[in-house]
């Protein structure tokens, strides 16, 4: 089973990101791999692995970014959100 939450180190420099996701979710995992194939640094959150407290404060993270709460989420720099798999869009935000 997958951690509900870290952080994965990547080789190249870019931009702060956060993954919000489900362990379930095949759109979630593709896009964590591709960030991972990509190189990036990027902390990551699997909402449906959270408890309690922990769980409601990152559904009111994610809903600041992503009012419908699905999933993948991607917050980029705390600045900008990329909902869904989209990964031309991703690329293009990290310079890919």
């Amino acid at each position: 089973m997958s951690t509900a939450s870290g952080s994965v180190q990547g080789a190249r420099p870019g931009p702060q990101i956060t993954f919000y996701g489900l362990s379930t979710c095949v759109w979630c995992r593709r896009t964590r791999q591709l960030l991972e194939e990509l190189g990036v640094t990027f902390d990551f959150f699997y909402v449906d692995l959270l408890q309690g407290q922990e769980r409601e404060a990152v559904v009111e993270q994610v809903r600041r970014w992503n009012p419908s709460v699905s999933f993948p989420t991607l917050v980029l720099d705390n600045r900008r959100a990329i909902v869904g798999f989209r990964p031309e869009e991703i690329r293009e935000a990290l310079g890919r």
